[in-house]
């Protein structure tokens, strides 16, 4: 099923588990998930609160405006 995720983030997250260092995807873009493969670094220069969208070949694209009814990450945290 497709769907758009709406996401803030850009980096990855750092997390240590059993004295050895890991990087989770914060991006959502990269293709080894969950781990980092450092595809978020095609992110750069986004504008904060603009919506964009990438293609299979990592070119950026940008919305006109949000996409109307898209769930935000704040009304997850509480679930």
């Amino acid at each position: 099923m497709a769907r758009l995720v709406k996401r803030f983030r850009n980096k990855p997250y750092a997390v240590t588990v059993g004295g050895e260092s890991q990087y989770i995807c914060g991006c959502g873009l990269s293709g080894n998930l969950p781990f980092c493969d450092g595809t978020h670094k095609i992110t750069q220069g986004e504008e904060a609160q603009k919506l964009y969208w990438y293609d299979e070949g990592a070119k950026r694209h940008s919305a006109a405006d949000s996409h109307p009814g898209i769930r935000d990450d704040k009304l997850t945290k509480d679930a």
